[in-house]
């Protein structure tokens, strides 16, 4: 199978070794002219030693011509030449691993004495909505060489949570992890504070900025100023940047980015309740509240009663336009309804013993929105349900219940999402950065159609016509394309593919898939410790952001 992958082409065909290496004979070949013997013999000398110089050349771009004829194989796969998915784990995720260690030619951080001055962050948002700044916001402070501050996170969106960082998150292992990279502190100085004579001062920088945009229109005021604070900090990074800079970002978001021990362990502890009630889970995201649905101008269903409070809610935004909500559905706009969700697993071929965990805030409708995809699923349950009394503790706060809900998302054998919002996107990304776990999204602008006009065909031919349109929407590899999508989510720069021989000596050997990944992972983790032990201790040009609903 190893073998097959390395020389497999896009028809499908196999490419000999004879026709990779291969020269077709030159018909003059019958035409030589015989040749002296001293020019014989000094024709070889030059062969044989010009042999023994590139040997180990050679032998050294055999692994990496073999990658590049894998990667032509595992990117440009012939749809009509595809088996039926696993519905549990991609087949193709066993030739990739997560890699963000940074390079040899990365210079390590300024220190906080010689920084250019000290980065204040506000983050935006709900939790993931916030990860993303977080994450951005290290790369942004390597980009201007300046002292990190520990990011405030935002206690007045719609979420109202008043958590600090060191609430959510582990921030002693978020500075240790980071001190190669980026200086972070939890504080400025009260000394630095007092020697200043005005107060920090604050802007915010126009969404997607290139670190262009922060060298020349951020740092001179940085300079001048020593203390500066960036406000509403979401999605203010471009996406294509730098690939030492990209791998930072995965290192942020992905390793830095540790929740505190009581949510981890009550998270872990969710899991392996899932784990003892079955072999394989399901997560499945839900969003679905009044808020969102109204906002977004959608309608599932629910007769003049929904119509009126969704037109109620909708007048909290002035400036959102009038949407003919059927016709937002039917264009994918909308996210998929619980009963909708069920009909999409079920038709991809999951079984109704099938345990599913549902992850969501407050469903518009409640229980009876959700009976249908319980009716589907049976094996229904949440971090209620699981969690009993230990749950106590959290329920004030929305970020440390969604961070619960992330644990147990990332975890699972498959995640599914009826939305494509920023725990859906944060978490695909994750996904595929650990080995491209199965996690699916609705194709919504082919599928909605379809689920309006499910009354129309019988069973067998919806099931085959949602496996059509979900065929490339299943967190396979090959949906991996630079620049596609947000980095957060399609994180390209930080996705390897195996060596060549690492891939042969697996499938002689019948190693497991994941042997690379763990084996990676493994000295990610050692390098961590290391690192951890050696470290103890008014808007400038951008237009007026448009309405977007917190997450």
């Amino acid at each position: 199978m190893a073998n097959k992958a390395l020389f497999h082409y896009q028809n499908g065909s196999v490419v000999s070794n004879r026709h990779v290496f291969g020269r077709p004979r030159s018909s003059a070949a019958s035409q030589r002219k015989q040749i002296s013997m001293p020019l014989l013999c000094g024709m070889m000398l030059f062969c044989l030693g010009m042999l023994s110089l590139f040997t180990g050349q050679m032998a050294s771009n055999l692994d990496r011509y073999s990658q590049r004829f894998m990667k032509q194989s595992l990117f440009n796969l012939d749809e009509n030449n595809r088996g039926p998915i696993d519905i549990w784990k991609s087949e193709y995720a066993k030739y990739f691993y997560g890699c963000s260690v940074r390079s040899a030619t990365f210079p390590d951080a300024i220190s906080e004495q010689s920084s250019n001055g000290y980065l204040l962050i506000a983050a935006s948002g709900g939790l993931n909505q916030q990860r993303t700044g977080i994450s951005d916001a290290v790369v942004v402070a390597r980009i201007l060489n300046a002292t990190l501050v520990v990011p405030e996170l935002d206690h007045n969106s719609y979420w109202k949570d008043d958590s600090d960082f060191v609430n959510i998150f582990d921030v002693d292992w978020f500075i240790s992890y980071l001190a190669k990279d980026v200086t972070v502190v939890k504080r400025v100085p009260d000394k630095f504070m007092r020697s200043m004579e005005k107060p920090p001062y604050t802007m915010r920088v126009p969404r997607k900025s290139a670190p262009e945009y922060y060298l020349d229109q951020v740092l001179p005021i940085l300079k001048r100023r020593h203390v500066l604070q960036l406000t509403k900090f979401d999605y203010r990074l471009a996406n294509n940047i730098d690939e030492d800079l990209q791998k930072l970002r995965c290192r942020a978001n992905f390793h830095a980015l540790r929740f505190t021990e009581p949510i981890q362990a009550l998270g872990q502890k969710l899991v392996m309740k899932m784990r003892q009630m079955a072999n394989h889970f399901m997560a499945v995201h839900l969003r679905l509240e009044p808020d969102m649905l109204a906002f977004s101008g959608c309608y599932i269903g629910g007769g003049d009663k929904e119509r009126y409070e969704l037109r109620e809610i909708r007048k909290r935004w002035e400036t959102l336009p009038d949407i003919d909500a059927v016709g937002e559905r039917r264009r994918g706009k909308c996210p998929l309804t619980p009963h909708e969700v069920g009909l999409m697993l079920r038709a991809l071929g999951f079984e109704n013993d099938t345990y599913i965990y549902v992850a969501s805030g407050e469903i518009y409708g409640g229980e009876e929105t959700l009976e249908p995809l319980k009716d589907l699923f049976p094996n229904f349950y949440t971090k209620e349900i699981l969690a009993n009394d230990d749950l106590k503790p959290f329920l004030p706060f929305s970020s440390c219940l969604a961070a619960i809900d992330y644990i147990v998302c990332d975890e699972s054998d498959v995640f599914v999402t009826n939305n494509n919002g920023n725990m859906a996107k944060i978490l695909a990304g994750r996904r595929r950065y650990m080995g491209h776990k199965r996690t699916i999204r609705p194709n919504a602008r082919r599928l909605s159609p379809l689920l309006m006009e499910r009354d129309q065909m019988d069973w067998d031919t919806f099931a085959q016509k949602v496996k059509a349109v979900q065929r490339r929407f299943m967190g396979e590899p090959d949906e991996m394309r630079a620049g596609r999508g947000e980095f957060h989510e399609y994180p390209y720069s930080c996705i390897c593919e195996k060596p060549a021989s690492d891939i042969i000596a697996a499938g002689n050997n019948g190693g497991g898939d994941g042997d690379h990944h763990q084996s990676q992972q493994f000295k990610e983790n050692e390098g961590l410790r290391k690192r951890s032990n050696e470290e103890e201790e008014p808007v400038l040009g951008a237009k007026e952001d448009k309405d977007v609903f917190p997450d």
